[in-house]
């Protein structure tokens, strides 16, 4: 009797916790998901579908703390990761009246160039799409090339994009902007503060102090080009700068 052989052409679905059914519908049903299969006794099971992928969900654990970030988590592989952000950030708006950037849901914010975003839904869980062409080397903690402000910003970066951390990244720029904005080039210093209150406004802090140091800054034509071009993406912008 010949054996059969095991072919490459596998599918793998992720599972992960559901704290909350009607919360878990009611946030992927306002993202387009469709419900594939519904089932809540004797055991919490769903499983949503969106584009080419499914997500499935099961019961949560007891002590399950969404807000902690320790629930489950699937990476989603796409060709490019702008049209995907775009078509989440669009349906928020049409339910909410806004993109949920802070708290749990939320959306993590989408830098032009970037290689990946994050969904973090109402039980916790990340779901990250990444870039099928992002490259294989990170530097993670702040590119040992760089030194100062500009190696807090690409730490700041990492903290962001790649670790969903906007409180430590919020922390390491408050820290580096004390430590070595004042001898760091001005429209680095405009940039980590422009940062500065943007990660205050998703996680709740006052403004005011970065607001007010941004707009005692002497920026030329060409520092506001920069900052534009590396920035565009951030709403408030043209409300921050002088």
């Amino acid at each position: 009797m010949s054996e059969i052989a095991v072919r490459p052409n596998e599918t793998t679905v992720p599972l992960m916790p559901c704290a909350s059914v009607e919360e878990t519908l009611a946030f992927y049903d306002s993202l387009g998901f469709e419900v594939a299969y519904k089932q809540s006794k004797p055991y919490v099971y769903l499983a949503l579908r969106w584009s080419g992928f499914q997500l499935h969900f099961g019961p949560a654990p007891k002590e399950l703390d969404p807000a902690r970030g320790e629930s489950g988590a699937c990476l989603v592989l796409v060709d490019a990761v702008a049209p995907y952000h775009a078509a989440f950030v669009a349906a928020m708006r049409r339910v909410h009246g806004k993109v949920l950037s802070s708290g749990v849901p939320r959306i993590t914010r989408y830098r032009p160039g970037a290689s990946r975003f994050t969904l973090i839904d109402p039980s916790g869980n990340s779901i990250v799409f990444i870039q099928r062409d992002e490259p294989a080397e990170v530097e993670y903690g702040g590119s040992k090339k760089l030194t100062g402000l500009a190696r807090a910003l690409d730490n700041a970066r990492i903290l962001r994009e790649f670790k969903n951390d906007d409180l430590q990244a919020f922390r390491a720029l408050k820290s580096a902007v004390r430590k070595h904005g004042a001898d760091a080039p001005v429209v680095e210093r405009a940039i980590a503060l422009c940062h500065l209150i943007d990660l205050a406004t998703v996680l709740g802090e006052p403004t005011d102090p970065w607001t007010a140091d941004l707009r005692g800054l002497n920026l030329t034509s060409g520092d506001r080009q920069r900052i534009e071009s590396e920035l565009g993406h951030l709403p408030g912008l043209q409300e921050w700068l002088p």
